[in-house]
């Protein structure tokens, strides 16, 4: 992670200012809007400009946070929960495009792809509403076995003492809502550092649920750099919880740091399309071009390989490379753009990078290799060789390389040929082979005749191997993970 730049104090604009930037935002501490004594500057990733900044917190702040959240709280009742969610979510779609711009402003994300992140967590916040009034409690007879009694023995789930969350730069505002949102249906209360890349969105959220009504102490959010922030969240003895997602090294320190604590990790992915010689030709060609370049390419799930059976394949590589020569790249607020920047320059040069070790592995550059600053133009790779050492790394970024195979042996071979294991998708009308990628694929999420991420924001989530621990997120999972599940029986006499 890069180090933020500091900016001197300065006046901090009303805490839910959309108004344009500078989006100077404050922290939120046990309900309270806090500065601290020295800011970071977060930049547009388009033009490097200033769009706004956030407290930099040092760790006497962060340990405040975290004592003030552990102690003991209100709780407001299930319908009290749903209510608070609800109303956020009628905030968030009033003002839908102007926190979509502000999305754009801070991540470089085209229009197209923020507005789309606002639409989704409409859907998370609405989710949790209605999971918050919901009781999974079960009722078991204890008079079933020669060794039972005439009683009755119920669950009940029980919010656990403190969450820690910490979240990436990809979806500044969607990541966010996926940790909060289901604390607040659970009564857990929460700390949150939302990516110091890209911490506004997420900031404005948390102070949009504070004003419909969240009870102080059950969400704060501190900002900062995470060297000094997330070792006191990780390894705070009354955090019970660390949702985290990120990247795998950093998921991998925290999951040694937490210790004896329940982690949710969601890490990253090397998400597989794989095309059939039966498939739709048109359907897979729109299938990989969404899965490869929304977000910029800038999501776990996204389609980062593209394996295609030889039969189809000289005909889908035409068709998928005319459509990566049509996007436009370019203004991430011009309406025609389809592919803003990636997080920042750096992150653009490891991309350009990693392709350039592709090819000279002995790929074919069909379209691409094109960069610009934070800007990489769609860079479509054919004949990837299959024991390709740069495809095996997860490229967070437009990058489509595409690796040909002659059977469903083959395609599961290479599929599952590398550490991740988050998300595959399947083009194919063939009952037989579909069934055998459900069972065969060593992911967390197979779709056929669907983009690798497809998913509700209710569904469970989640990935194995270097993709996580198997521990599923999205909004139902997400409260069980975030609660305790407790057993207790009555006499039925």
């Amino acid at each position: 992670m890069t180090t933020p730049s500091l900016s001197t104090p300065a006046p901090s604009t009303p805490a839910l200012s959309l108004s344009g930037p500078p989006y100077d935002f404050l922290a939120l501490v046990d309900g309270r809007p806090v500065d601290a004594r020295y800011r970071f500057d977060v930049h547009h990733p388009y033009t490097g400009q200033v769009v706004g900044s956030a407290p930099l917190m040092t760790a006497d702040d962060v340990l405040r946070a975290v004592r003030l959240a552990a102690e003991p709280h209100e709780t407001p009742s299930r319908f009290e929960r749903s209510q608070i969610l609800l109303r956020a979510a009628a905030r968030l779609e009033a003002e839908a495009e102007a926190v979509a711009r502000l999305i754009t402003w801070e991540s470089g994300l085209c229009l197209k792809d923020t507005r789309h992140e606002v639409a989704r967590t409409l859907d998370v916040l609405r989710f949790a509403a209605s999971e918050a009034l919901r009781d999974d409690g079960e009722c078991y007879a204890c008079d079933t076995s020669a060794h039972g009694r005439d009683r009755r023995a119920y669950t009940l789930r029980q919010p656990v003492r403190l969450v820690a969350a910490i979240t990436p730069f990809n979806h500044p505002l969607n990541q966010v809502a996926h940790k909060v949102a289901p604390a607040i249906a659970a009564c857990a209360p929460m700390v949150l550092k939302p990516s110091e890349k890209t911490p506004l969105a997420g900031m404005w959220l948390v102070h949009a649920l504070n004003e419909a009504g969240l009870p102080p102490n059950m969400l704060s959010v501190v900002t900062g750099r995470p060297e000094v922030v997330c070792p006191i969240l990780v390894e705070h003895p009354d955090v019970e919880v660390v949702a985290f997602t990120g990247g795998v090294k950093i998921g991998k320190q925290i999951a040694l740091q937490a210790g004896y604590k329940r982690t949710v990790l969601e890490l990253g992915g090397n998400a597989p399309l794989i095309v059939m010689g039966d498939a739709d030709l048109d359907e897979a060609a729109a299938l990989a071009v969404g899965g490869a370049y929304k977000n910029s390419g800038q999501r776990c799930t996204a389609v980062k390989r593209l394996l295609v059976h030889h039969d189809l394949a000289d005909a889908f590589v035409d068709r998928f490379t005319a459509a990566s020569e049509a996007l436009k790249v370019g203004d991430p607020f011009d309406e025609d753009t389809d592919l803003g920047t990636v997080i920042d320059e750096p992150a653009a040069i490891r991309l350009e990078e990693q392709a350039e070790r592709i090819l000279a592995e002995g790929a074919k550059l069909r379209y691409g290799l094109r960069r610009k600053g934070a800007q990489l133009w769609p860079t479509v790779m054919d004949h990837v060789p299959q024991d390709s050492e740069a495809i095996r790394e997860e490229a967070f970024g437009p990058l489509a390389p595409i690796q040909r195979f002659g059977s469903v042996d083959e395609a599961i071979a290479l599929a599952n040929g590398t550490p991740y294991g988050l998300a595959a998708g399947v083009c194919t009308n063939d009952a037989k082979a579909m069934l055998r990628f459900v069972r065969e694929l060593r992911h967390g999420t197979v779709n056929i005749r669907e983009v690798p991420g497809f998913r509700t924001e209710a569904t469970p989530f989640g990935g194995i191997k270097d993709s996580g621990l198997g521990v599923k997120e999205g909004v139902v999972y997400a409260i069980k993970a975030m609660s305790n599940l407790k057993l207790y029986t009555l006499p039925w006499h």
